[in-house]
């Protein structure tokens, strides 16, 4: 290869990376109209003022399904005796089984999650046998699968820690 392709090859996957990331960046959702907006942070309408939330969103579940259509009968003589089988084709489809849905979760404000806090929720995690990493303090990704493992049978499937599982865990005051 000589060196003006190669360059070329370079500043062509160069600028290919910068689209996607641009792209990418491009993905991040705006608030919508009927979000409310406060100090940078979005919450649903109605939502106290002094509530944090975060939105997540289950993917849609889609169902395929094979059948076998008959596109011609079996060819019979006289006495009963199949003379020619009868004819299918497969025919697939996917069909929504629960269509993609978007929720609001309240969660502990970020000012509360302090590295003591989240040492709190990693031993408290640890304790119910999910959570098996350092106690250091950050929310790092096993710090979050342990959350998401603890709220799915809540049916929460996230690794955000909702403010119902940070009461549920013992974290946080139960609301009077």
């Amino acid at each position: 290869m000589t060196a003006s392709v190669f360059t070329s090859t370079r500043r062509g996957r160069a600028t290919a990376l910068l689209a996607a990331l641009a792209l990418l960046a491009a993905c991040v959702q705006p608030p919508r109209g009927d979000d409310v907006a406060r100090g940078g942070r979005y919450a649903p309408p109605g939502a106290p003022a002094d509530s944090c939330w975060s939105r997540y969103t289950t993917p849609a579940v889609i169902e395929t399904v094979t059948r076998q259509v008959q596109i011609a009968p079996a060819q019979l003589d006289s006495n009963g005796k199949v003379l020619r089988p009868a004819s299918f084709r497969t025919e697939s489809s996917q069909q929504i089984v629960s269509p993609r849905r978007e929720h609001w979760i309240e969660i502990p404000c970020p000012e509360r999650m302090t590295p003591t806090f989240i040492r709190t929720l990693q031993r408290a995690l640890g304790a119910r046998g999910l959570y098996r990493g350092p106690i250091h303090g950050r929310m790092d990704h096993a710090t979050r699968l342990a959350v998401q493992r603890y709220q799915a049978p809540l049916g929460v499937d996230s690794g955000t820690l909702t403010l119902a599982s940070a009461r549920k865990l013992g974290l946080v005051a139960v609301a009077g």
